[in-house]
């Protein structure tokens, strides 16, 4: 008897379906025990120190007693923000509270958003603690009313404060703000409408939270340690690089990821352009080839692309597409399905998953066009760096951000910024929408700024 049905190595699975987002108190005590032990896996033991943590303190007072409503708007650097806050959130921001005698009304917690893609690679756990951690999923690309109006309804009818990140995704730099979207001020505004409507006197905040990582003695070796793995996976001799400064270092493995990634694209180098000029052709042709792919016709091109605002959206689209053909929209077995046309998704599966090696590479890149640090600048712009530096290696060889390496800090910094309140700009809003949005995005990146400039200079 012959095979009818070869299982290949990337292949189609059923859809992933993840319950209502609610709150259970069950998981929240299992997650007691579990979180210090998953807190340290991702960053050791590193110090929390608050600054301006009145404001923190009086914003989730306010809220928590519902004398207000609000949006935590958190950088997004690192990755790992997210699972620190709920953490933070719910089993230490009350301790540290009290250190200053400022009581909450009810256990603090802060409900976040997250894009839907995370519980598709994220695994069960993600799967099985998000929503009932209260989580909201919401799709990037494509309207989503039930995802929103989630969203809306966790802001109006309050305690808990929205979490979300304003940069719409990782942006891997602590100490520049590379890009805001207007998805935080424009939900903000939406929602204190329509408290407005309902009469409640009830102001609603948007407050900027920054997020810092610092270093010692043990995060230097182990940021040394690290490049001499990027340099040993770029082929060159540790005997010979250590002969050269830091700088230069670092500039010899950008060089010779960047020219691989041009030859794999049949880029021409152009020796006359700087770094970043060359990074962003591999950048554009990485995220057109990932589309052409989807597309299944290599004659067609898709158009240039026009600016960072198409550049993401196509990004988000290619993205989204991709983790469609893995996870089938609709399908929740393959009982019912022929081997013929189950062969024929398992092959889309596979064609996605090389896609989606490109548009990675895409995506990190277009944050990488940042310069080397100095040889005598600060400890942790060398570690994001190396790590960033690592992480373009990773990508170029198929990689994506499971297999980026995170130096643990000695030191993480929360600052928190005066809140924005969103109710005393409804008139505005109410007169012209998109000015109001764009001071209103405007205000809230000098705020972030300023926070990256308070904590450089506390330094």
């Amino acid at each position: 008897m012959y095979k009818t049905y070869q299982k290949p190595a990337v292949y189609a699975l059923p859809d992933v379906k993840v319950p209502p987002p609610k709150l259970s108190k069950i998981v929240i005590f299992i997650v007691s025990f579990l979180s210090k032990f998953y807190v340290y896996m991702l960053f050791g033991f590193a110090k929390i120190t608050l600054k301006n943590d009145d404001i923190l303190f009086d914003v989730f007072k306010r809220a928590l007693s519902k004398e207000s409503r609000c949006i935590i708007a958190f950088r997004h650097p690192d990755g790992r923000e997210p699972q620190f806050l709920v953490w933070f959130f719910l089993y230490k921001l009350a301790s540290f509270a009290a250190k200053k005698k400022v009581r909450f009304a009810i256990r603090p917690h802060s409900i976040f958003v997250y894009g839907y893609e995370v519980v598709r690679w994220g695994g069960w756990t993600a799967r099985f603690f998000m929503p009932n951690l209260g989580a909201i999923p919401i799709h990037h690309t494509k309207m989503d009313s039930k995802g929103m109006a989630r969203i809306h309804n966790t802001i109006i009818d309050g305690p808990y404060p929205l979490s979300l990140a304003p940069e719409g995704q990782v942006s891997y730099s602590v100490d520049t703000l590379p890009r805001l979207e207007a998805g935080v001020v424009r939900i903000g505004f939406q929602a204190a409408c329509q408290l407005k409507e309902k009469d409640e006197n009830c102001p609603l905040e948007i407050l900027p939270l920054s997020f810092h990582l610092r270093y010692d003695k043990y995060g230097k070796a182990a940021m040394e340690k690290l490049l001499v793995k990027i340099e040993k996976t770029c082929g060159l001799k540790i005997n010979e690089t250590k002969k050269l400064s830091f700088t230069e270092r670092l500039k010899q493995c950008r060089n010779i990821i960047l020219e691989t990634n041009e030859k794999r694209y049949a880029i021409k180098t152009d020796a006359s352009l700087s770094f970043e000029e060359r990074l962003k052709k591999v950048i554009y042709t990485s995220l057109e080839l990932a589309e052409r792919t989807l597309a299944g016709n290599n004659d067609n091109p898709p158009e240039s692309i026009k600016d960072d605002d198409d550049f993401f959206s196509r990004l988000y689209k290619v993205r989204h597409d991709c983790w469609d053909r893995i996870f089938v929209p609709g399908v929740e077995n393959f009982k019912t399905i022929s081997a013929l046309e189950r062969s024929v998704m398992d092959l889309q599966a596979g064609e996605a998953w090389y896609a989606s090696r490109h548009q990675e590479l895409s995506d990190f890149g277009w944050y990488f066009r940042c310069p080397i640090p100095k040889e005598d600048g600060p400890l942790h712009k060398k570690v994001e760096y190396v790590q960033n530096l690592w992480d373009l290696a990773n990508r170029t060889m198929g990689g994506a951000i499971s297999g980026r390496v995170n130096i643990p800090p000695k030191k993480i910094i929360l600052e928190t910024a005066q809140p924005v309140n969103l109710t005393e700009k409804l008139t505005l809003y109410k007169e012209d929408k998109k000015t109001a949005i764009a001071e209103t995005l405007a205000q809230l990146e000098k705020l972030f700024l300023d926070c990256i400039d308070d904590v450089n200079k506390s330094e």
